[in-house]
């Protein structure tokens, strides 16, 4: 099942993506649930095929908004991919390296990513989104596959002079825009094996960064088994699990991201995220 949230006509909504088309969920069960967190929440998520509209609309006909637009928390992790790790110069760490990202740095699928006018060096990070499910606290790694929902590209567009103003990543990972996210929540019955999946990020079509899923330094269990200790994670809520070697930073000379680039996060099975680059709006306050 592929679950997507979408806006149509200026109206909000969601539902299932398939062959290309998008089956709205029926209005009684969208007076219930009006988003896809609220059906997390209501623990409703497999009822959704059995309550979509007969007649789908052509995904050209929608606007493709974040797979969970209003999650309570975006859990980030920094340096999970040894290369990346070797690559930024830095150590490995022991336990997992978490910032928070907030709901409205993110973009949904074809939406415009945007360079604030305060940077250039403007990079891409290619990531795998793990949505949780069901509400979970101290969860342990050996049960942490049944508290998730699915799985989604992760684009964690990162503003790297303001990320290194200090030792926190706050500043330079929560521009408006910066990041996306989509095309679609892909229900965890769906992947066979989420390690076996590998993760590969084009920028105008020429690969830049390829990691394996089962090349993550945290693996997916330890990360919900990690981050339940801290906080609770409640239905909705997203951990993006890290980024692979190949960052812009990293590169001689850097590849900072500018307008007019395509940036595709393309992870297999889990969906292909495909973003333009554009300058922030002058008139932006």
């Amino acid at each position: 099942m592929r679950c997507v949230s979408f806006e149509r006509s200026g109206r909000r909504s969601y539902g299932i993506e398939e062959g290309g088309a998008v089956y709205e969920a029926e209005g009684s069960l969208r007076d219930e649930c009006p988003d896809l967190r609220s059906l997390l929440r209501a623990g409703r998520l497999h009822a959704l095929p059995d309550n979509v509209v007969s007649e789908g609309v052509e995904v050209a006909g929608i606007r493709y908004q974040p797979v969970v637009p209003n999650p309570d928390k975006i859990l980030c992790v920094g340096v999970n991919y040894r290369p990346h790790v070797e690559e930024m110069g830095r150590e490995i760490p022991a336990e997992p390296l978490v910032f928070v990202r907030f709901a409205d740095s993110l973009v949904g699928h074809r939406a415009r990513l945007e360079r604030p006018r305060v940077s250039t060096q403007y990079d891409y990070e290619g990531e795998l989104a793990v949505v949780i499910g069901r509400r979970a606290r101290y969860v342990s790694a050996a049960s942490a596959e049944d508290y998730i929902a699915g799985y989604s590209p992760f684009m964690d567009g990162s503003v790297r002079d303001w990320q290194r103003h200090t030792s926190q990543f706050t500043a330079g990972k929560n521009f408006p825009a910066s990041g996306a996210f989509g095309p679609a929540l892909v229900s965890r019955d769906e992947i066979d094996d989420v390690r076996a999946l590998t993760l590969t990020t084009r920028v105008n079509g020429e690969v830049l960064q390829r990691g394996r899923i089962t090349e993550l330094i945290f693996d997916i269990p330890r990360l919900v088994e990690y981050c339940s200790a801290f906080t609770t994670l409640m239905p909705g809520d997203v951990i993006v699990t890290g980024t692979p070697g190949g960052v812009g930073a990293a590169r001689q000379p850097p590849r900072w991201l500018k307008p007019g680039d395509e940036v595709e996060v393309d992870l297999g099975p889990v969906g292909c995220l495909s973003n333009t680059v554009a300058d922030e709006p002058a008139d932006e306050r």
